[in-house]
């Protein structure tokens, strides 16, 4: 008979052999339990008495079950310590598993990432994050754990209008930004809310992330290429068929250059004249290095564009936060939309609040910027002393770069990386299918994502692999 027993925050299903009595039913049953991995390494079993009590068996049978698997090494007993899973070595397969084994290699983890699209995690502020995560929750109303307004918690929508309006030049109020757990969550939403209101095309640039263009095109929009050149992407190219628009401008992605002001300029009167949308996604607005910050698009026309903002740069993607801030008319239709739809958690959100009313962000966000441009200082040097033919481009900004290539390189460079270890990003990864823009050799370096401790090594391995 099967018994079921909770102790110690483990919960563990026995099924104690028929035969043998109860001390080597218990016996078996226990064994089979770390055998098989239900109880892992390191988990300290109840104290004699109590799984005596729960199984309803005598003290002694318990006491001597875990004393033969003691002797066997499947368990360890120490004073002060109790009965806990002993930590063992993986069982070697036996022939006939290895001969069902695939036999194909999974390719080895890098030892080093220079891929974009992330902070350096090591130095993610927890100590701060915990005083405001305590903060936040013994001050939280006790409505605060409900399900609550759709468009996220009022005291983080104002805390970011405050935030934005301050940094960013966003104009907006509280009731206008929408708390999503990403910016691919908020495309899900927007999507079909952009479809619905009649749009049938969404233009983007040359270069960016296929994970996005996918997402609008899941919403029945067609996602064209607008051209790319020295000057950034060329809004002058967009049609009145178009009914949005999805730019980064302040610092684009990947290549790193800002928008040109003539073309700012253009796609706003495009938006004006055509009853178009904006999508202003700023995924890494905080960073700037040797020129004033490029301020949000959205201060232009707020009625015309929708700013998309995230912690996935400044402090970590693992936090799913990030925010939307609509044009009044279109706020309620979003909001209703999300409703639907999977919510951000309220305790995040809170934290998030309190981290940012009480400075804790800008200083964050100040010490990375220091620190990143240390890094990003090392990397151009680094390239310009081994590797002259290559190009430090898009600098000036952001949590990457891009190293232009000599002709024809960048699949052989790419290759290199592998055979080092290093995780690397090629330009080609990034680019439409239905670019309109010169093909380009080049890499794309996050030279954020590395700890500190990992740094001088991703670098060594990258400048390895240039030619």
């Amino acid at each position: 008979m099967a018994e079921s027993w909770a102790t110690l925050g483990v919960d563990l299903h026995l099924e104690p052999t028929a035969s043998g009595g109860v001390r080597r039913g218990l016996t078996d049953a226990l064994r089979d339990a770390v055998r098989t991995g239900r109880l892992a390494p390191g988990t300290r079993l109840p104290s004699s008495r109590t799984l005596a009590a729960d199984l309803d068996i005598a003290r002694n049978t318990v006491a001597e079950a875990y004393a033969d698997l003691v002797a066997e090494g499947w368990l360890t007993a120490r004073q002060g310590s109790g009965t806990r899973v002993a930590g063992r070595l993986a069982v070697p397969p036996s022939a006939e598993t290895r001969s069902r084994a695939p036999s194909h290699r999974e390719p080895a983890r890098p030892a080093h990432s220079l891929l974009p699209g992330s902070p350096d995690l090591a130095a993610f502020p927890r100590a701060e994050w915990l005083k405001a995560a305590r903060r936040a929750l013994a001050d939280a109303p006790h409505d605060a754990l409900g399900y609550g307004d759709s468009r996220g918690r009022p005291e983080l929508r104002t805390a970011l209008a405050g935030y934005l309006a301050r940094v960013r030049g966003v104009r907006t109020d509280p009731d206008s930004i929408l708390i999503t757990s990403g910016f691919a969550h908020a495309l899900r939403v927007l999507g079909p809310v952009l479809a619905a209101r009649g749009a049938r095309t969404v233009a983007v640039e040359s270069y960016g992330l296929d994970a996005y263009w996918t997402l609008l095109q899941q919403a029945g929009l067609a996602t064209p290429a607008l051209p790319y050149d020295e000057l950034g992407t060329d809004t002058g190219e967009l049609g009145d068929e178009a009914g949005a628009v999805l730019l980064t401008p302040a610092h684009q992605f990947p290549m790193g250059t800002p928008l040109h002001p003539d073309r700012r300029a253009a796609v706003v009167d495009w938006a004006r004249r055509t009853g178009g949308l904006i999508l202003e996604d700023d995924y890494d607005g905080e960073f700037r290095y040797d020129r004033q910050p490029v301020g949000a698009l959205q201060g232009l026309d707020p009625d015309r564009v929708i700013y998309f903002g995230t912690t996935s740069k400044s402090l970590a993607p693992g936090l799913r936060l990030a925010w939307t801030v609509l044009p009044p008319a279109l706020a309620e239709e979003a909001a209703a939309a999300k409703g639907a739809m999977d919510t951000v958690g309220v305790l995040e959100q809170l934290t998030l609040a309190e981290f940012m009313t009480s400075g804790a962000y800008d200083r964050h966000v100040r010490s990375s910027r220091l620190r990143y441009r240390r890094r990003r200082d090392a990397l151009a040097a680094a390239v310009a002393a081994r590797a002259p033919e290559v190009t430090v481009t898009g600098i000036a900004a952001g949590l990457h770069a891009v190293l232009r290539l000599p002709p024809g390189l960048e699949q052989s460079v790419i290759q290199a990386a592998t055979w080092q270890g290093l995780a690397l990003h090629g330009l080609s990864f990034h680019r439409h299918p239905e670019a309109l823009a010169e093909q380009l050799d080049a890499l794309v370096v996050g030279y954020a994502t590395p700890p500190d401790s990992a740094w001088a090594g991703a670098l060594e391995a990258l400048c390895r692999v240039l030619p």
